[in-house]
């Protein structure tokens, strides 16, 4: 009896040649995706060579000849590919080799390049230096034959040019590349600062992943009654992302009565009681893995909101509708943070973390900093059309029973901004006090 030695290194069953297309990907139009959850309306194709094209226009001004992804965010910004999204977000053995010009490398968990191979962003498919290596403590040995491909595809593909871009890797890789010529560079913000500006495609992406995490909020809003658990709430929340075609939540921020503040209390058993506030934050990676960013607060019946609730809430949305309304493309950070709406002294010390901050396939560049943090925190800069923003407002004081968390996504536009997230405020919260 003959014995089949298996090697799960091997690529000899990947056929490059036909690319391993998928039924669904034999559309003429190039366009298909690869679920049935994604709407036909967005041109995948144009989505990723688009969005690639961004990637290599940086790089060829900033004279990059290649970048090695580990970021899985980064790595389908590039490509379109996803795999394995949430292990990979803390394992760093997948990774792709992108020159500027060239063929596209992955270097994949064994056995699973038929996943991306369906995409022609992908030209080659090779199994991963780095599998296991962390757990088997052999980084050490692991770091020269992973440096030594990438320095020779470098050198085969990079124009000439050793500098590469790392967006995230042990220091033990950084050096072995060192060792064989690369000038490497930490690209991660640089690869933000491209992701900042949307393509069209782009845009199209999130607002069907916005309509996801509304539906998912519209759901958790009907079910919200007396007894319910605040797990139970984010259950039918995450539930819903899933149904819609979503990915998965960042955050468990779903909290109940005082448990609203301060904010950053994370979803729990805690049942709620009639008269309560309910606040949330979506933090949705969602349709196409795009996120969606708004917050909104309601309140548990029945009778209705009292006057302490109703000003909270009425500073929260006063806070929101103001730091929209001053947005206007070309404006530098630090202005929209000098004409922010002004808060109370009394909710200060709670304020949120930031005026507004980006939005893409995650909470990305800008970070629009308080203008009492900006020392801290902020960074200089211009918002350009094309950018994506959630503009925040928590407002709670210090030692106070409740608070109110309100959040809105805006599009910056050839002449102001367009608002994303569609989703109602309770009107009962705004009606003029009596």
């Amino acid at each position: 009896m003959s014995i089949v030695v298996f090697d799960p290194d091997s690529t000899e069953d990947v056929d490059f040649k036909d690319r391993m297309r998928h039924p669904a990907a034999a559309d003429p139009a190039g366009g298909m995706w690869l679920s049935d959850t994604e709407p036909s309306f967005i041109d995948a194709d144009a989505l990723r060579k688009g969005r690639l094209a961004k990637l290599r226009g940086w790089m060829r001004e900033a004279g990059y000849g290649g970048v090695v992804l580990f970021d899985p965010y980064n790595q389908r910004y590039a490509t379109g590919s996803r795999n394995m999204f949430g292990y990979f977000l803390r394992n760093s053995t997948r990774y792709f080799f992108i020159p500027t010009e060239g063929p596209i490398v992955l270097f994949e968990y064994p056995q699973s390049y038929h996943v991306s191979m369906v995409l022609d962003t992908i030209d080659e498919a090779r199994p991963s230096k780095l599998v296991w290596s962390s757990v088997s403590g052999r980084d050490d040995e692991t770091a020269g034959p992973f440096a030594d491909e990438i320095s020779e595809l470098l050198k085969k593909h990079g124009g000439g040019s050793m500098k590469i871009g790392l967006d995230r890797c042990s220091h033990l890789q950084a050096l072995a590349l060192e060792r064989r010529g690369c000038e490497v560079k930490d690209c991660q913000g640089e690869i933000l600062a491209v992701r900042a500006v949307k393509t069209p495609e782009e845009v199209k992406c999130l607002l069907a992943s916005m309509a996801g995490a509304e539906a998912a909020v519209a759901a958790v809003r009907e079910a919200i009654k007396p007894g319910v658990s605040e797990n139970e709430l984010f259950a039918i929340m995450y539930g819903e992302v899933i149904r819609q075609g979503g990915e998965f939540i960042e955050t468990r921020l779903l909290t109940s009565g005082q448990r609203t503040n301060p904010w950053f209390n994370e979803a729990s058993g805690r049942k709620i009681r009639p008269g309560e506030l309910l606040a949330l934050d979506t933090d949705t990676i969602g349709c196409y893995g795009y996120y969606s960013d708004f917050s909104r607060t309601f309140r548990c019946g029945p009778g209705k909101p009292t006057p302490y609730q109703k000003s909270l809430y009425r500073m929260a949305h006063d806070q929101v509708q103001h730091n929209i309304g001053i947005v206007k493309p070309g404006m530098a950070f630090r202005e929209i943070a000098e004409k922010a709406w002004k808060i109370p002294d009394r909710f200060v010390d709670q304020r949120y973390t930031s005026v507004m901050h980006g939005v893409g396939m995650h909470g990305e560049t800008p970070f629009i900093a308080h203008a009492m943090d900006y020392e801290t925190y902020g960074r200089d800069g211009i918002i350009v059309p094309g950018m994506v923003v959630s503009v925040e407002s928590y407002i709670g004081e210090k030692g106070g029973r409740e608070g109110v968390k309100l959040e809105d996504e805006i599009l910056i536009t050839e002449t102001g901004t367009e608002l994303l997230s569609r989703f109602p405020y309770e009107d009962e919260f705004l009606e003029p006090q009596v």
